[in-house]
């Protein structure tokens, strides 16, 4: 195989049979992982709510346990971390409401984004807002600002105003609508049981806030300092990192594996890791790599 074959003519390339292993979704290997996931949550939720000695300490993994439930919701617009589509709706809908974000309305966003990756013009991540261009900026965008602005703006809008992105499809809009107003109603409940106790603020929404940074951090690795061309092994970036961070984020440091090939479903991305690996255009040795350059460039 040519070094230099694109995502297309790489995937045209596989036999049929290795394109059938490697789409296989399976309800028992995402469960496993979801299980794992959740008891993790479950143990630090227990440790804030008990109050154990320290306990303002596990606020910090509670906090990015609950960020990277976005790495799950992702997969789910997809249908591919399991098998039965339920499982995949019920899962979305759980992230939504952990962080705020629509699975309806993401998931026709996130399929936007896959059309026309790293396209100034067309890519509604970059509609959104322009990767950070200063340190300044870049620091805001860590803080996880622009992300808690753009999706009020998008739960008002989704709930009371007018839905007109072109990508987001008209049949769908009422389902968006009712899914912003349930949404906004639980925040709503979540906020007034402050009234009677502070639970949810160390549960949930400090712990959101703390854990922000490090979602963006590793957001802006998987198409920051990426040209803006149609070759998915190229506009995507594949970070090499260590196993805890890869089941943090669902095997989506493998991103460029991922965007190559949508329906490889998560536990499958290293094994299709393996073929895309000589013909990788964009990759870094772990995030404390890609943030340094990231820096440098920006600093010039």
């Amino acid at each position: 195989m040519s070094a230099h074959m694109d995502h297309t003519a790489l995937i045209k390339s596989l036999p049929p049979e290795t394109k059938a292993s490697l789409t296989t979704r399976s309800d028992a290997a995402g469960l496993q992982h979801l299980a794992l996931y959740l008891a993790a949550l479950a143990v630090c939720t227990t440790g804030i709510a008990l109050q154990v000695p320290f306990w303002p300490v596990l606020m910090l993994p509670q906090g990015v346990l609950l960020v990277f439930l976005f790495t799950l919701s992702h997969e789910c617009t997809h249908q591919t971390p399991f098998r039965s589509k339920w499982l995949n709706e019920a899962a979305g809908h759980f992230c939504a409401l952990a962080m705020a974000l629509p699975f309806v309305w993401f998931r026709y966003y996130h399929l936007a984004h896959h059309k026309f990756t790293n396209d100034p013009e067309r890519d509604p991540e970059l509609e959104q807002g322009p990767r950070p261009e200063t340190v300044p900026q870049w620091l805001k965008y860590l803080s996880g600002w622009g992300y808690w602005r753009g999706m009020a703006g998008t739960l008002w809008r989704n709930a009371f105003g007018t839905i007109d992105a072109p990508y987001l499809p008209e049949r769908r809009h009422a389902h968006m609508r009712l899914e912003a107003r349930v949404l906004l109603a639980v925040y709503t409940a979540a906020l007034l049981s402050l009234l009677a106790s502070p639970l949810v603020l160390w549960l949930w929404l400090v712990p959101l806030l703390i854990g922000q940074p490090f979602l963006r951090a590793y957001l802006l690795a998987e198409h920051g300092l990426c040209p803006p061309v149609a070759n998915m092994l190229e506009n995507s970036r594949t970070t090499f990192t260590n196993r805890l961070l890869r089941f943090l984020a669902w095997n989506m440091p493998y991103h460029a594996e991922h965007h190559s090939f949508p329906n490889v479903p998560f536990y499958q991305l290293p094994a299709f890791h393996e073929i895309t690996q000589a013909h990788l255009k964009s990759t870094s040795d772990g995030y404390r790599e890609f943030s340094a350059d990231y820096l440098r460039q920006i600093s010039r």
